[in-house]
């Protein structure tokens, strides 16, 4: 009797244990699934993100460097602007294909910071808005390649990864470019209040 008792415990523990097991492999399996599509999801949302910041960027690009071609000084500083306008003009049509066969809507107006950015500069001209210029050209850079790079990284969607990775190097020679312009017009900013000076001393 006691055997029969034992051997209906053991078995009704084992039971209960591998019950327990198979409720746990399917908690578990259901906490990764939703874990997985909850990664997803948040991916999409940064892909799309990504774009619609690219997208307001790269109008400020061209807009500021129609600015440029008007108000610098330097010939240097024109003739950025000239290929910020080719470069990103460029660079926007083809983020419009790729944003359209994602189905991601992009924005048609800049961004609220692009636009004061935008009000900022118009009101300066000559050798004080080369210096200016320069000084958002390179910050502005500076932020849009690691965002394309971390896009070009992280990316989940496939055209919109290879649109971020192709245009880095172009993004990277403007940084080059508007760090050239920016040691430039500080040199020519030094040099004119060394001017400055010395006719000062001469009255």
């Amino acid at each position: 009797m006691n055997q029969t008792l034992a051997k209906i415990l053991y078995v009704a523990g084992v039971t209960t244990f591998c019950t327990f097991l198979a409720c746990w492999a399917v908690l578990a399996h259901q906490e990764n699934t939703q874990s997985a599509s909850r990664q997803t999801a948040t991916s999409r949302m940064a892909d799309e993100e990504f774009a619609k910041k690219a997208a307001q960027g790269g109008m400020a690009e061209v807009k500021l460097g129609q600015l440029a071609e008007e108000k610098a000084q330097s010939g240097e500083v024109k003739k950025f602007g000239e290929r910020m306008v080719e470069d990103h003009t460029k660079a926007n049509d083809q983020l419009k294909e790729v944003a359209m066969k994602e189905n991601i809507n992009l924005p048609s107006d800049l961004d609220p910071k692009d636009e004061a950015k935008y009000e900022s500069l118009s009101k300066l001209s000559g050798p004080q808005f080369d210096k200016a210029y320069s000084r958002a050209m390179v910050k502005d850079h500076a932020q849009d390649i690691a965002e394309f790079r971390r896009e070009a990284t992280n990316g989940q969607k496939p055209d919109l990864k290879r649109f971020a990775s192709e245009t880095l190097p172009t993004l990277q020679s403007h940084l080059r470019q508007a760090r050239q312009m920016e040691q430039a017009a500080m040199r020519e900013g030094m040099a004119r209040s060394s001017r400055n000076s010395g006719a000062t001393q001469h009255r």
